[in-house]
C-alpha cells in the first residue's frame, strides 16, 4: 500500500480455493496479506479491463478489426511465417 493512500475495509465472498491459494502466496512471500494479494489482483484486473476498453476505442475509430484478408498483407508485409495446417 502506498503511504497516503485511503483504504476501504469491504467484505467478498471466494471459494474456498481462491482463498487456499492466495494464503499459500502470503506463506510463501509473494504478498504481505491476502488482503494485499487481493487487492494486487484486482488493480491487474482494472489494467487489464482499461487496456480492453482503450483496444474497443481504438478499433471504433479505425473501423473496427481486420479482416482476415488485410491481417494475411499484414502478415506478408511483416514477414511473420504462414502458419501450416497439420
Amino acid at each position: 500500500m502506498t503511504i497516503g493512500m485511503t483504504v476501504s475495509k469491504i467484505a467478498i465472498s471466494l471459494s474456498d480455493n481462491l482463498v487456499a491459494q492466495a494464503r499459500r502466496a502470503v506463506a510463501r512471500g509473494r504478498a504481505e496479506s491476502v488482503s494485499a494479494y487481493v487487492a494486487e489482483a484486482l488493480a491487474e484486473k482494472v489494467k487489464l479491463d482499461d487496456l480492453a476498453e482503450l483496444l474497443n476505442e481504438m478499433l471504433a475509430e479505425s473501423g473496427g478489426a481486420m479482416t482476415a484478408a488485410e491481417r494475411r498483407t499484414a502478415d506478408d508485409i511483416l514477414g511473420v511465417p504462414k502458419k501450416r495446417k497439420p
